[in-house]
């Protein structure tokens, strides 16, 4: 059998030191320098054995401080379901009420910017037709949790009470329960899975390690008539959430 890379034996050996309460929680390691001689390798070899397992949860590093055993954190649900909107409040919410949790989030909004072609295709609109563009961080007892970037057609609520996802009367209700008050039923949603590693910006809102495992899900909601109403690129960190479906399943 080929020989484990150098990285994953020093990540091995980490994992053990630790798992034999060596370090407890909270605890900062040695530097990458004092590890590197203790076993003979590369800084870089140490770097790369502290990312794996930064991106596991194992280990969470601190900028300018060093790299520490991260502390127990439960993993956040985040359920997906066709009944998850029923209600009238934030879905969001709802998930982290059943689990013990505060749910709360941050968004900034700005309306008519112009699709890219990846969101027009999406969407069935042209390039560069104006959208609402609406940035999200969620958050768990006040620590984040999950990312989102929704787009919506600006030619599709404008004038309306609910142009603005976050603004008006119908703020925050998510975009199932918006849409139903113009008139619009939606009818089902497409997601599609991606697992990926954070990107520098998504690690740093979420106070994960850069490249760390996430899992991008790309979501469209669909009116009735098949019209694409809102898409959306959601962001969820292997070591702070898993994502859960429940299908419904129907009886003869």
């Amino acid at each position: 059998m080929p020989e484990q890379p150098p990285y994953l034996r020093i990540a091995d050996v980490l994992r053990e030191r630790i798992a034999a309460h060596e370090w407890a929680p909270g605890d900062r390691l040695p530097s990458r320098a004092q590890i590197a001689q203790e076993y003979g390798v590369g800084d870089n070899v140490v770097r790369r054995a502290q990312e794996l397992l930064i991106s596991h949860g194992v280990l969470e590093g601190r900028a300018g401080s060093g790299t520490y055993v991260a502390e127990a954190r439960q993993r956040v649900r985040m359920m997906r379901s066709s009944t998850r909107e029923q209600g009238g409040g934030s879905p969001f919410q709802a998930d982290m009420k059943a689990m013990g949790k505060l749910g709360d989030w941050e968004s900034r909004t700005e309306a008519k910017v112009p699709a890219p072609a990846e969101i027009a295709s999406r969407l069935g609109i042209e390039e560069g037709e104006p959208c609402v563009r609406s940035v999200y961080e969620f958050l768990a007892d006040g620590r984040p949790v999950q990312l989102s970037t929704s787009w919506e057609p600006y030619a599709l609520t404008a004038g309306t009470l609910v142009v603005l996802p976050e603004g008006g009367p119908h703020a925050g209700t998510g975009v199932v329960n918006r849409m139903a008050v113009i008139g619009i039923t939606v009818s089902h949603a497409v997601e599609r899975l991606e697992p990926t590693q954070a990107t520098a910006e998504e690690a740093s809102l979420l106070g994960i390690q850069k490249g760390a495992l996430v899992t991008r899900i790309r979501r469209t909601y669909y009116s009735d008539d098949g019209r694409a109403v809102e898409t959306a690129d959601i962001i969820v960190p292997a070591a702070l959430g898993e994502v859960v479906y429940e299908v419904p399943v129907a009886r003869r």
